[in-house]
């Protein structure tokens, strides 16, 4: 693996290119524009012929109305002041507001869905540009808790912290994205 390498991750849906390399710690930046680090084990190289041959796949009329919709003057959409201190999703993470099936599910099942439900809601956030995002886990053992954090550990491009517990009681984390300033 090199600097300029296309990989993907195995467990999740992220795909990058290889900035930094220190060992076995790699440091990719995601099609989105964020910063993570994996171990190297985590990760693999994507063929570029094939990623080229792919785009032969794609409709060519479906390509260009892409395009022509692109060009198209946006309206900017002003955010009031009291509204960019309000965070604009919120994200519940116990287990009866997941499944309905939950009274038949042992701890790691239970905890599998609230994972992946973490790692689906930050994708969309990241995907949709949302800024701040409230995960309510609860208080319970931590272990939620620590899973969480270790998922957001991955991002070099966020802060987290306790969530204000007058609005969401203790067990809640506040996530705060930090906008590209390419883009």
């Amino acid at each position: 693996m090199k600097i300029d390498d296309t990989v993907s991750v195995l467990d999740d849906a992220i795909t990058g290119t290889v900035i930094a390399i220190d060992g076995n710690t790699i440091l990719i930046e995601s099609e989105d524009g964020f910063e993570m680090e994996f171990q190297k084990n985590e990760l693999v190289i994507i063929d570029e012929e094939l990623l080229k041959s792919d785009i032969f796949t794609k409709n060519i009329a479906s390509i260009l109305s892409e395009k022509q919709q692109d060009k198209k003057p946006q309206k900017s959409n002003r955010t009031k002041p009291k509204d960019r201190s309000a965070p604009p999703m919120v994200v519940d993470l116990h287990i009866e507001k997941l499944t309905n099936d939950h009274k038949r599910m042992d701890n790691y099942d239970m905890l599998n869905i609230q994972i992946d439900t973490i790692k689906r809601q930050l994708d969309f956030a990241v995907s949709k540009k949302i800024q701040k995002i409230v995960f309510i886990h609860g208080i319970g053992e931590g272990v939620l808790k620590a899973e969480l954090e270790t998922i957001l550990n991955r991002f070099d491009n966020l802060k987290y912290y306790e969530a204000d517990p007058r609005n969401f009681g203790q067990g809640a984390t506040e996530v705060y994205f930090f906008q590209n300033q390419n883009n």
